[in-house]
This record gives structure tokens, sequence and C-alpha cells, in this order.
């Protein structure tokens, strides 16, 4: 099985290029969705109540509750984290069982370096991007929040340092024609087709 696991900046199009590198072929899994799954449990729902009771008040968790919690005190992400990255674990750990006969699977994980969750043989994509066209891409999103997105950045590593632990560097030009195409030619290099 060939792991490819995306990595890059808040922004910089990981969902987007790990949804191109799959196609119809390859499962993917995606740590974000994962996580929305994970506060949607109750047994955490009642692990981040206990922890953090002065905001975690309804439950499904309501994501303003948690934001307002980390705004406040940027401590309260680490208490978070240690909460919900374990069950996050697991569900990868299941996701790699269940696929273990498949060609190529594709790992969409933000903090897959920082957390140290890649084999030295997984085939590491950095997405990068021109701060710029990411900022105004962040921009246009509903949950759009500054200050959220200066803290989440402060626990990932520096674009540049991702760069070089990467096999391959994307550029992401946002342009839909030109990524189809870097994707299919990047792919092209990774798997070879039987």
């Amino acid at each position: 099985m060939i792991k490819i696991c995306v990595v890059g900046s808040i922004g910089s199009g990981k969902t987007y290029i790990s949804k191109l590198l799959a196609g119809k072929k390859f499962p993917i899994f995606n740590a974000d969705e994962e996580v929305s799954n994970v506060y949607k449990q109750k047994s955490i729902f009642a692990k981040l109540k206990k922890t953090l009771s002065k905001y975690i008040a309804s439950y499904p968790i309501d994501k303003q509750e948690l934001i307002q919690a980390i705004s406040s005190n940027q401590n309260n992400l680490k208490k978070i984290i240690k909460i919900v990255h374990p069950e996050v674990r697991k569900k990868m750990k299941l996701f790699l069982q269940k696929n273990k006969n498949k060609k190529v699977v594709i790992m969409d994980i933000p903090l897959l370096l920082e957390n140290k969750l890649h084999e030295p043989e997984d085939v590491i994509i950095c997405i990068d991007a021109n701060q710029k066209l990411l900022d105004a891409k962040l921009k246009q999103r509903p949950s759009y929040n500054k200050k959220m997105i200066s803290i989440l950045r402060k626990i990932q590593l520096p674009i540049e340092e991702k760069k070089l632990l990467a096999d391959f560097v994307l550029v992401n030009n946002y342009n839909k024609k030109t990524m189809q195409l870097r994707v299919k030619e990047l792919l092209g290099r990774i798997v070879i087709n039987d």
C-alpha cells in the first residue's frame, strides 16, 4: 500500500488536492472530518465539558463554544487536543486496517508532521500557495476567524520546514484546470500503473 500524505498551511487546498489525488479510485482519510465526527460523540462531549466547563455547555458541541474557549486561553487548545487527537488516531488506525489491501490511500492530515504520524516510506506532498491568494481564500470561508487562524498556525510547522520534509511540493494556484493537470502528472510519478 502506498500512503500519500497531504500536508500544508491552513487554506492551502489540502482537502481539494486530496480529492483530486483520490479521484474515484483511492480512499481518503480526512482528519478534519474525523475531528468533526469525534465532537459528536457523547463521551468526548462529557470529557470536554468536564475540562472546559466554563465554555462547553451544549450537546452536540457548538463550534463557537470551542472557538471561545481557545480564543480566551490558548492553553485550552492543548486540553482539547489531548482529548480529541487520541480518538482521531484510533479512527486513522481503523481506516488503514480496513484499506490495507488497497494499492493507494490518501491521508489528509493537517498536523501529520507535527504529530509524527508518518512512516519513512510514506509519500509526503506539501501543498504550497501564494500567501495573498491563500489569505483571500481563507477570508471567503463562512467560519473565517482571524484570531483562530493565527492560533492554529502557531501549532503548525512553518511551511518552509514542511517543504523540506516533503517528497514533493505542489504549488496550488487555485486554478482548477491547472491543478487537475498537476495532480495527474504527480500521481503518474508516484503510482506506477499495473
